[in-house]
């Protein structure tokens, strides 16, 4: 096995015992036993033979369709329900919700999981809960509201519920937290835990902690850092003016904390870093920020993912700049059909080896079967019935968690 794979291997174990072992406990999750070391490498080599596996019988095209998750309103009309039927035929990775409302997203994720070969990824923004996105969902403050005296304890209780409401409508990765250090006038200003590295890691992995308990991957954004930065980068990429010192102790700070707690995705923006790479490079394109930072000095070995590429930070650039980079997922791309085109074409000019292409591939079916792992065959416990699930999301545990944010 390739050494990268064993890198996967030794971090998906870790994983699966260290997250149950040492995270905070509430007391819903108080009389849950931690997953023995045995088990866990059972679990690990099962995952690894299945990745393996899946990965032969896809075909070229349809290995590249696994990096790829568009983003779809969180609508059940014809023209969506039609549109997610293709991405199913063409064996896409999964989707991102974007907004709607908790029936429709029921419907999307059931007929998508349904429709798969491979179980999807079903994604959303959650960053102060699914209300972020879905019009019915249970209201959560923004982080940058969250009372200054909360707890890891609340943060751990907020994460786990929040993985309940998403898994009750078939969602299995949330695009959050944001671990960005905000600072006077950030445009993460309103969705940052603050100015403090520390308190935005503890409070950070403590909630991504609670969703991964609960069953739902967590990816930390904007990497490597979105919190000194005014600018939008859906409208312009943005750049961040510090120093490497400055930027190891306040900005990458929460990244290598979330690193060190083997968390599962890390989500890379469209921000240029001069004093990493000179080129100006939006970050999610930058081999040196993705293959050199992330991956060779800090030695994250999880999923990989762009921020959405249809934003004009990213303007002038494709998922096959992306991919080339070193990610592993792209999102929301423009036109996905012709940037997996373009993705195909790059493999044949030499742009993307196919050896990198499979290694990007058997990561993402790796973390697919841990999502799965009771019946991967069965690719998602299903979501709730669609007449069930505005009911089931609202419950007291949601309205006293809320309260004690504030």
């Amino acid at each position: 096995m390739l050494a990268h794979l064993s890198d996967l291997k030794a971090f998906c174990l870790c994983v699966l015992i260290t997250l149950t072992a040492c995270a905070p406990r509430s007391e819903s999750s108080a009389d849950q036993d931690s997953i023995p070391a045995s088990t866990a490498a059972d679990i690990t080599a099962d995952a690894e033979a299945w990745a393996d596996s899946v990965c032969a019988s896809l075909s070229l095209r349809q290995k590249v369709a696994q990096l790829f998750i568009p983003a779809l309103f969180a609508s059940d009309d014809f023209w969506t329900l039609r549109q997610l039927r293709q991405y199913a035929d063409s064996c896409i990775g999964g989707v991102l919700l974007l907004k709607g409302d908790s029936h429709s997203a029921a419907i999307i994720a059931d007929s998508l999981q349904t429709n798969s070969r491979i179980p999807a990824f079903v994604a959303i923004d959650a960053e102060w809960g699914l209300a972020m996105r879905l019009t019915d969902a249970p209201k959560f403050p923004l982080n940058s509201d969250i009372r200054p005296d909360v707890n890891d304890q609340i943060l751990y209780d907020y994460g786990r519920e929040l993985a309940r409401e998403c898994r009750i409508i078939g969602v299995n990765m949330v695009l959050g937290p944001v671990v960005d250090v905000s600072f006077g006038d950030s445009f993460m200003r309103r969705r940052s835990f603050g100015d403090d590295p520390h308190r935005v890691a503890d409070l950070a992995l403590a909630y991504a902690r609670g969703l991964e308990d609960g069953n739902v991957i967590s990816v930390a954004k904007h990497f490597p850092g979105h919190g000194s930065v005014s600018a939008d980068s859906h409208l312009r990429k943005g750049v961040i003016e510090r120093s490497l010192n400055q930027m190891d102790s306040i900005d990458l700070y929460p990244f290598r904390r979330w690193v060190e707690n083997r968390l599962s995705g890390i989500m890379v923006g469209h921000l240029a870093v001069p004093s990493i790479d000179s080129r100006m490079l939006p970050a999610a394109v930058s081999p040196i920020v993705i293959k050199d930072l992330l991956r060779g000095d800090m030695a994250f070995s999880g999923l990989v993912i762009t921020d959405a590429l249809n934003m004009k930070g990213a303007e002038g650039y494709g998922a096959d700049d992306a991919i080339a980079a070193g990610a592993d997922i792209v999102i929301a791309p423009e036109k996905t059909f012709s940037q997996i085109d373009n993705v195909m074409q790059a493999i044949a000019d030499g742009k993307i080896s196919q050896s990198d292409i499979d290694t990007h591939v058997r990561r993402i079916l790796f973390y697919k079967y841990l999502l799965n792992r009771s019946n991967p065959g069965a690719k998602s416990p299903p979501p709730a019935t669609t007449t069930q699930s505005h009911d089931t999301l609202t419950t007291p545990q949601a309205d006293s968690i809320s309260h004690l944010l504030r």
